[in-house]
């Protein structure tokens, strides 16, 4: 957004040492929405654009839409597609829109006698917002069992897991699909592939991702049209028939199954860290796109991408998704070849002026490549560079083994 010359001013809430440098930090959380829609009327925000889920999900596009003040993102109504597993099932099933076969369930007793009728592999998804940690692929019955009673009787993950959803474990090459839509038009992005999985070979606990790259080396035209036209706009279609009409960004997690795409679940914003890999590759202005949205003329817009690869690779902090240190400085930043980008995450500026880590997921370094080999060697020459204590990252981010 910087980057587009209509944009004087950018103010970030809460911000972080990386939006210092481009932005006015506000001391302002993103859940807090009177401060935010107080913000936006005292700086004269002329677009307010949202990134996290759970400010969408309490509603701060209605709030803000009720005070004449322009904003990016869904409704509260229409974010239910990510804040609820169990409306997104039912909304695809209802509108035969491709998904793994699923169950939901509010009662653990029966949620739990289902559980013991199935085989392995099984999905369990907690229904609420969770931060990328709410769903477990379970390998066994037992695993599963575990899995049901932590969310649903332990409440590890809060009001997240009073309800659940059980379903089929799809087999395929996953991916990321993302598009702009006005509520009416639908305008495909590239894609993207993301690693879940925190170590190496896709070892270890679920984060909210370590690493991406675009494009995926499966994906083609075909299958691009396959996706547009079997997925994001029958969703959006079904949302605006449920009188939720649905404006911003619609990102579809899909596995490409031996049956074409299927949905495995649906996020109403931009994703992290897909957009570090599918942004750079845009060449229309974003701002300008995102006016279009906001406006309802997207369809007079041509959108232009670059036929570049691009990698992103996360630095994380050890202990990370669980429980980790912070306050840790962070050396190398001024190393960096001038073309890689570096996208903070978990960083602040601390007491002497430094940048400090202040969260799990702390950096995303990325770089753009004729091919996705050429990005991704220079990613990791530049990653190499950079330094914070127990600091760790993939070592495998878009080594693909397979040839297109």
């Amino acid at each position: 957004m910087s980057q587009s010359p209509k944009v004087k001013e950018i103010y970030a809430a809460s911000g972080n040492a990386g939006t210092a440098e481009l932005a006015s930090n506000l001391e302002i959380s993103p859940t807090d929405i009177e401060a935010l829609a107080r913000a936006a009327r005292e700086n004269k925000i002329d677009l307010t654009v949202v990134g996290p889920e759970a400010p969408l999900a309490a509603g701060i596009v209605d709030r803000f839409q009720a005070e004449g003040l322009a904003i990016f993102g869904p409704s509260r109504a229409a974010a239910q597609i990510e804040a609820s597993k169990a409306f997104a099932k039912e909304l695809m099933h209802k509108y035969h829109i491709p998904c793994a076969r699923s169950r939901s369930f509010a009662d653990y007793a029966q949620a739990k006698e289902y559980l013991q009728q199935l085989s392995p592999p099984v999905v369990i998804k907690a229904d609420g917002l969770a931060a990328g940690k709410g769903v477990v692929v379970a390998e066994s019955i037992s695993q599963a069992l575990e899995t049901l009673s932590s969310f649903m009787e332990a409440k590890t993950l809060g009001a997240a897991g009073d309800r659940v959803v059980i379903e089929e474990c799809l087999s395929g090459k996953e991916m990321s699909a993302f598009a702009f839509t006005d509520g009416h038009s639908v305008v495909p992005m590239v894609a993207a592939c993301d690693y879940k999985r925190v170590y190496d070979g896709d070892q270890g606990p679920n984060t909210g991702g370590m690493g991406s790259y675009s494009p995926p080396y499966f994906f083609d035209q075909k299958l691009d049209r396959m996706v547009v036209e079997t997925i994001m706009e029958p969703t959006v279609r079904a949302l605006r028939q449920e009188g939720r009409p649905y404006k911003g960004v619609l990102y579809g997690g899909l596995m490409i199954t031996n049956n074409g795409p299927k949905v495995l679940e649906f996020n109403v914003r931009f994703g992290d860290p897909e957009a570090q890999v599918v942004l750079p590759r845009l060449k229309t202005d974003l701002v300008d796109i995102m006016l279009a949205v906001v406006d309802g003329g997207l369809e007079r817009l041509k959108i232009e991408w670059s036929q570049d690869a691009c990698v992103g690779v996360v630095m994380a902090s050890a202990g990370y998704p669980g429980s980790y240190r912070t306050g840790f400085a962070i050396s190398g930043l001024g190393e960096l070849d001038k073309e890689v980008l570096v996208f903070h995450a978990g960083t602040k500026i601390g007491p002497a002026g430094e940048i400090v880590t202040s969260g799990g997921r702390v950096l995303t370094v990325v770089a753009t490549g004729k091919t996705l080999a050429e990005a991704r060697e220079k990613v990791y020459h530049n990653i190499s560079r950079l330094h914070f204590e127990g600091c760790h990252y993939r070592k495998d981010i878009a080594q693909i083994k397979e040839e297109k």
